[in-house]
């Protein structure tokens, strides 16, 4: 796609990296605008895995013949490193790496897709491992013969965000855009049969990656790009660990999740793929009936019957040593050929009779592009591309990250005026619920706040308190304020209403006085005399009238002095 150059940026004082763009590519208008956009995408983006976007811009060179042609050009973060394609170029890389290979792209993605970024075109070729730092470089990974890996240690980088859909988005056809791409070998099904793809086609992509890393081979390959994109479309995959059986069954079951076909049984952002690839590695690995089930689910009922009869129809249409048996076709698919011919014409035929006139397109109609789990700032720019203007409705959801389209009205792929309004539905996240104040609460006030903030009262628990009356909320089991999910359970302590005193006969009248006094038991304390009984210094307590147990906070408690000679 272009030649990169070593640079120097003399107003920031900065080594960078410097893409200047293929000819054709170059020379195309609808590129030009497109590349435009995404590089100004690509540049907000800030984060440790993914190579930094610094500038963008558009030079001018005259040709031999006297005429100017546009030279678009990128200014990136220069990386010292390694491409992860040459990293396992010579096989299996070990499970630790490619775990953190894996991993590292995850952690950029996540970052990407939270910013409305889509890759298109994860593979090997566009992430590089950087050298690893001074103090590590003695210790880095072993790979399978042995030797010491130059960058074991080092870092993940992820380069040329929103470039893949800059080409995609000026190219005319699937082949086309393949062709400029590269190897279809990390198509995902969706780009392989040109349909309109989100998120899930990056970590299709990891997946392959994943793949290439554990068994040394892609999943899928053929003679060209269209027999990969075929495969990828109908054929089912084998698991790593029969390639390589070092591999852990458990990572099988994550490959296998990656490459499904329908993006709906991916994983569904790449924090749950992370999650998955860590239980994987930590966790308890899958039977092999447990694989064959997950197999099935994904990729169908028989998948090796369909994996051979799409390997069948892949040599009938590529083998050109076979030869004819017959002078023409039979005479079943002439037959059968006529009559298709016949139900699209009359199809054909019904359609036009039946369009009213009110019912042709406008010639300026504009198409809602798809923007579904998009960022808003990002959806409103692809709907300005089609001359439509975004009016933002926020609502909670428990799918869509917030700041996420949800959805549009009118939906994508309907067709609209130009400068029409567009409802953009923003997502704000999952619904949620805040603790109300509870402390000090009778119990009855306590369990209508609970109710009237959408939340469950659970255990109640009854707890000794000497300045709450019975009934009062001492405690909660979430704090004041917290936000929860609606319907959580909040358990609650009251107050008993009462204390515990013990035996005080024999304890002197100060002692016995000051522990009823305490904070723990707060009593009202009165003392008396009794002359029928002999003195002792000090004065002791020769009775309460309060029984020891259990009393009623506040209460008063008489003790009772022996004063007699």
């Amino acid at each position: 796609m272009a030649s990169v150059y070593s640079g120097y940026d003399l107003t920031l004082d900065r080594p960078v990296a410097i893409k200047i763009l293929r000819r054709e590519l170059a020379e195309d208008a609808a590129f030009r605008t497109r590349f435009r956009l995404e590089a100004q995408s690509a540049s907000r983006m800030a984060h440790p895995t993914i190579v930094r976007v610094f500038d963008a811009g558009e030079d001018v060179e005259t040709t031999p013949d006297g005429q100017d042609r546009p030279v678009p050009f990128i200014v990136m973060e220069r990386v010292h490193g390694a491409l992860l394609k040459d990293v396992i170029s010579d096989g299996p890389v070990p499970i630790e790496e490619a775990v953190r290979y894996v991993d590292g792209i995850l952690e950029a993605l996540e970052y990407s897709h939270r910013a409305g970024v889509v890759h298109r075109d994860i593979k090997p070729g566009n992430v590089m491992i950087t050298e690893p730092s001074a103090h590590l470089s003695g210790d880095g990974a072993i790979y399978s013969d042995g030797e010491p890996s130059e960058y074991g240690r080092g870092e993940v980088k992820v380069m040329d965000f929103g470039i893949a859909r800059a080409v995609s988005d000026s190219s005319s056809t699937v082949a086309e855009t393949t062709a400029i791409i590269g190897t279809a070998a990390y198509f995902s099904p969706e780009q392989a049969k040109g349909e309109p793809v989100d998120a899930r086609a990056d970590l299709y992509s990891t997946g392959v990656v994943l793949y290439e890393l554990l068994t040394g081979r892609q999943p899928f390959r053929g003679d060209s790009p269209v027999a990969v994109a075929y495969q990828h479309v109908s054929e089912t995959p084998v698991p790593p660990s029969e390639i390589n059986d070092k591999v852990p069954r458990g990572l099988d079951a994550v490959v296998l999740r990656a490459l499904a076909k329908d993006p709906f049984q991916r994983f569904p952002d790449a924090a749950a793929f992370r999650e998955a690839l860590d239980s994987a590695v930590a966790g308890k690995a899958p039977t092999k009936r447990q694989l064959g089930a997950l197999t099935s689910e994904l990729y169908g009922p028989n998948p090796r019957q369909a994996a051979e009869t799409a390997r069948s129809l892949r040599q009938l249409s590529t083998d050109t040593t076979m030869r004819r048996t017959q002078a023409g076709p039979p005479v079943a698919w002439i037959w059968a050929g006529v009559a298709v011919l016949a139900v699209v014409l009359v199809s054909v035929l019904f359609w036009v009779l039946s369009i009213q006139p009110g019912d042709e397109p406008s010639a300026n109609a504009r198409t809602v592009p798809d923007v579904v789990d998009v960022a808003f700032p990002r959806a409103q720019e692809l709907l300005a591309d089609s001359d439509l203007l975004a009016v933002e409705e926020r609502e909670t959801s428990d799918t869509v990250a917030a700041g996420n389209v949800i959805r549009t009205d009118p939906p994508a792929g309907e067709a609209a005026t130009p400068s029409q309004e567009v409802t953009v539905f923003v997502s704000t996240g999952a619904q949620t619920a805040t603790v109300p104040p509870l402390a000090d609460l009778p119990e009855a006030g306590a369990r209508e706040a609970l109710a009237a903030a959408g939340l469950n009262v659970g255990t109640i628990t009854q707890r000794n308190d000497p300045a709450l009356a019975a009934g009062t909320v001492i405690e909660a089991s979430q704090p004041s304020g917290a936000v929860v999910g609606p319907g959580t359970t909040v358990d609650l302590v009251v107050a008993t209403g009462r204390i515990v005193i013990v035996d005080y006969t024999g304890y002197t009248v100060d002692a016995a006085t000051r522990e009823l006094q305490s904070p723990e038991l707060q009593l009202t304390v009165l003392t008396q005399e009794d002359p029928a009984c002999s003195a002792s210094q000090p004065p002791t307590v020769s009775t309460q009238s309060l029984a020891p147990g259990e009393v009623a906070i506040h209460s008063e408690i008489v003790l009772t002095t022996c004063t007699g000679a």
